[in-house]
């Protein structure tokens, strides 16, 4: 039994989402320790709660909004201060490093456990999505989405170095460069055990996922068409005709996701991964400012599994034209290689040390 340390971004779901899905896989075997901030420890803290893997609350960055719209100015003003506070955080890390010597330590775009893992020489490894920003040749992207994936890769570039290697988590492929740092892996979606046992069929109604707010011209849209459609990450209010928000409701939403025509949402890439893997094509709608998303649906709108559309203006006729082609995205679906699991796996039993690292056949065979 090894013991891993394990930290993770804390702004949205996608991160927590993607670190459980690892752990659940990791604690049958392994010591697990959690970093987590934010939204993903207020989604694995319950989780975990009374049982073997331990979940530590850390500080991280948050991006700031403004008029339902990431606010660049602001988040990177938040950053400056929170970068200010990195160093007694690294060093808070480094002495549970120290007192509890680590095998590996695991990073989700997560700046203090690498820093303070590499101080104390334990090797880690970098297992997020955002590295695609890094280490893939974009140059397929529009002028002006590469222009954003360029500086926003020098960004990623700086947030840690000196990882022994690198996997990259996505519903989408993308070339590599060719000069890379470090061993880079590409692999599809992280995917918990309730989506990886669920038995998705075709419903009739749409799910639709989103981050705090939502443009009248959607919620208008969607009450048109006349679907039944569940709305998540507004909050539980009262039904809208055929509009029925509900509170976030991990095992509640992948249930609805599972028995729904397709999905709604943010282009977020492990929600659309997720809804992928379930065979549901997804109707993404990029933030506003948040480059990485409009990558993330440039990419699903090439692929031919969903499409894309400016949430402050979408319409009625953007919501039938997606829901006209689900035949077309559902042909294009391949859930096999969404499956990022079983690859993950491979990359961290080969970091650990041998005499501590057991044969994984019993987990691949089962996801």
């Amino acid at each position: 039994m090894a013991k891993i340390f394990y930290s993770m971004a804390g702004e949205g779901r996608g991160h927590a989402t993607r670190v459980r899905a690892v752990v659940e896989q990791l604690r049958r075997r392994h010591e697990i320790v959690l970093y987590a901030p934010g939204d993903a420890h207020q989604l694995l803290a319950p989780i975990y709660e009374g049982t073997d893997v331990v979940v530590r609350r850390i500080s991280c960055l948050r991006f700031s909004y403004t008029q339902k719209r990431l606010n660049p100015i602001a988040t990177a003003r938040d950053g400056a201060r929170y970068l200010m506070r990195l160093p007694s955080l690294v060093r808070e890390i480094r002495r549970d490093v120290d007192r509890e010597s680590p095998d590996l330590a695991i990073t989700d775009f997560e700046p203090a456990l690498p820093r303070a893992a590499k101080a104390a020489g334990v090797p880690f490894l970098n297992l997020d999505h955002q590295h695609f920003l890094v280490y893939c040749d974009l140059g397929c992207l529009p002028p002006s989405l590469r222009m954003h994936a360029w500086t926003w890769g020098k960004v990623v570039e700086r947030y840690y170095n000196g990882q022994v290697e690198s996997v990259i988590s996505s519903f989408f492929r993308a070339q590599l460069k060719r000069r890379l740092p470090e061993p880079v892996t590409q692999i599809g979606v992280l995917l918990q055990p309730e989506i990886l046992a669920a038995k998705p069929h075709d419903g009739r109604g749409l799910v639709v996922y989103l981050r705090k707010f939502a443009s009248k011209a959607l919620l208008s849209a969607l009450q048109s068409i006349g679907r039944p459609t569940r709305i998540y990450g507004l909050g539980e209010l009262p039904s809208q005709g055929c509009l029925h928000f509900r509170a976030v409701d991990q095992a509640r939403f992948l249930e609805d996701l599972a028995e729904s025509e397709a999905l709604v949402t943010t282009a977020g890439n492990q929600v659309v991964g997720e809804a992928l893997f379930l065979g549901k094509p997804v109707l993404a709608f990029p933030e506003s400012n948040n480059y990485e998303q409009s990558i993330n649906a440039y990419f699903l709108k090439q692929a031919g599994t969903g499409d894309t559309a400016d949430w402050r203006r979408v319409g009625y006729t953007d919501i039938t034209r997606f829901l006209d082609r689900l035949g077309e995205f559902k042909a294009k679906i391949d859930r096999e290689a969404l499956n990022g699991n079983p690859a993950a796996m491979e990359a961290i039993e080969r970091l650990l040390p041998r005499e501590q690292s057991r044969p994984t056949a019993s987990v691949l065979a089962s996801v």
